[in-house]
């Protein structure tokens, strides 16, 4: 285990989204970071211990902020596990024909702009003087320079896009609270909702469970400092091309 995972993080951290991998990023973590109160963050709730947060909402961002500022305890961390590849009405497209406005803008809404609206809910307890790490997931397919096959362009747009977002924001963050560190992450196909219609194309060793994924995940996160802020890295801790 590297060490900067046996340093003892305190504070508040919050990971937003409440699937699979969601799921075993905050208990992974918790049994990582014990001095860290995490809470589990999504549009339903498990236990009364869950915050509702809804980030195509301005509201529930709005009540986000409100509730940090009200929080005794600092916030130290904050993971984005949410997206959306497919559902009822949105289909990964196999070419330019399949493409139509509404999934467009269905897929920027959660995996692009929901980041980034995250991140500026959060902002006003940021500290200059306060070390904070700020993940959000991405895709290796919204790689531009690593996109060989084309298709999916709804979901390849808006996670390049969200990448954009997120290296904007590591360079505005950099300046005014240069101990936060912005990462994004690339889990690798876990086996969750999100990837089951696709899991026959994976080799068995490349299809990690929630938790080994999540593992995976906190290795490389608990690792990196500000100084190495805005990377897009995969969960083996190697650079993924913009």
């Amino acid at each position: 285990m590297p060490e900067i995972n046996r340093v003892a993080w305190i504070g508040r951290a919050l990971i937003v989204g409440r699937g699979g991998l969601g799921m075993a990023l905050a208990e992974e973590l918790q049994r990582r970071q014990p001095t860290l109160k995490v809470t589990l963050c999504g549009r339903t709730l498990g236990s009364d211990a869950d915050w509702f947060v809804d980030l195509e909402s301005a509201e529930s961002l709005q009540a986000l902020s409100q509730r940090l500022l009200e929080d005794p305890q600092p916030l130290r961390l904050v993971i984005n596990a949410t997206g959306r590849l497919h559902g009822a009405s949105l289909t990964p497209e196999k070419r330019l024909q399949q493409v139509c406005a509404d999934h467009l803008m269905e897929s920027f809404a959660i995996n692009a702009a929901g980041p980034l609206l995250l991140a500026k809910a959060i902002e006003p307890v940021l500290k200059r003087d306060r070390p904070f790490h700020f993940a959000s997931l991405s895709a290796r397919v919204g790689s531009i320079g690593d996109n060989h096959s084309g298709g999916w362009y709804s979901y390849r747009g808006s996670k390049a896009a969200q990448n954009m977002f997120l290296r904007s924001l590591s360079v505005e963050w950099a300046r005014r609270f240069p101990l936060a560190t912005v990462m994004m992450l690339h889990p690798g196909t876990t086996d969750t909702a999100l990837s089951k219609p696709f899991q026959s194309f994976v080799p068995p060793d490349r299809l990690f469970s929630p938790q080994k994924a999540a593992a995976l995940l906190l290795d490389v996160l608990l690792r990196q400092t500000a100084g190495e802020s805005g990377r897009f890295l995969a969960w083996d801790g190697q650079e993924i091309p913009w």
